[in-house]
């Protein structure tokens, strides 16, 4: 378009070609098929980073050229991703695929709110990466590369049960943790723009992603697997991984609907 300036783009084409390729980086649907697979095939750390780090330049591109971005495009993308990261997700035994889909969901939110609001993005973006990361973390410090492997999660320790089950919730978007804040306040805006049906497909979709967690949940919690051991302990060596980083994320990813006012005001 003969223009170096992505801020002041003119020509509807190369308006398109961006959100399609910021949608590509994040990982949105239709272009989200090579996210669950590096997940996979990477360590826990890198799909940490993957999840978390890496969603920050494309955001902080979709923030910076919101005007200039196809909202047809946008919404779409939104609600195919939300749609995608709930029915893909439930067929997944592994918890980075689980964890990927989860991450296409969130964006999906994200990509949805983005012509109307950026500062609830922005917003959305912080809470999913404080409850992505505490909940990576928590894979890490347990070492759970399967829904199986969540089953013994209470031998080591019954303490990260009980927060990865509240973490799941608040990922789920279940009050009164902070997973609820961003989709009430994203449906909210939705419906006082008279995008009825938007609102209506994230809010189902929602459901599947739901549903997924809900399973892992039950599986950390609430079930004993049928093992032969009779000692209530993991043997286990010294932990190496560092706690410090799930100390910091995990009160902001649970705790922090009751700051609603303040943040909207």
């Amino acid at each position: 378009t003969g223009t170096w300036d992505i801020t002041q783009l003119t020509n509807p084409m190369s308006a398109t070609l961006l959100t399609m390729a910021l949608a590509t980086k994040l990982g949105l649907a239709p272009m989200h098929f090579w996210l669950p697979e590096v997940l996979q095939g990477s360590t826990m750390k890198t799909a940490l980073i993957i999840t978390t780090w890496q969603k920050l330049a494309p955001m902080a591109l979709i923030f910076l050229t919101a005007n200039n971005l196809s909202t047809t495009i946008l919404l779409t993308t939104a609600m195919l991703s939300t749609l995608v990261g709930g029915w893909a997700g439930l067929n997944q035994t592994q918890t980075r695929k689980i964890m990927a889909y989860s991450s296409i969901a969130h964006l999906g939110w994200m990509a949805a709110i983005t012509p109307m609001l950026t500062n609830i993005l922005i917003l959305n973006l912080i809470i999913y990466l404080t409850m992505t990361t505490s909940m990576f973390y928590m894979l890490i410090v347990s070492k759970t590369k399967t829904i199986q492997d969540t089953t013994t999660i209470w031998t080591t320790s019954p303490t990260l049960t009980i927060m990865m089950m509240l973490t799941l919730l608040s990922l789920g978007g279940l009050p009164p943790l902070t997973g609820f804040m961003p989709k009430w306040l994203i449906l909210n805006e939705l419906t006082t723009q008279n995008l009825t049906a938007t609102a209506m497909t994230l809010a189902l979709s929602a459901l599947l992603s739901l549903f997924f967690y809900l399973r892992l949940t039950y599986t950390t919690t609430m079930t004993l697997s049928p093992n032969t051991t009779t000692t209530y302990h993991k043997w286990r060596f010294k932990p190496t991984s560092t706690t410090i980083p799930l100390t910091m994320a995990l009160p902001l990813a649970l705790m922090m609907l009751p700051m609603a006012p303040m943040i909207l005001g």
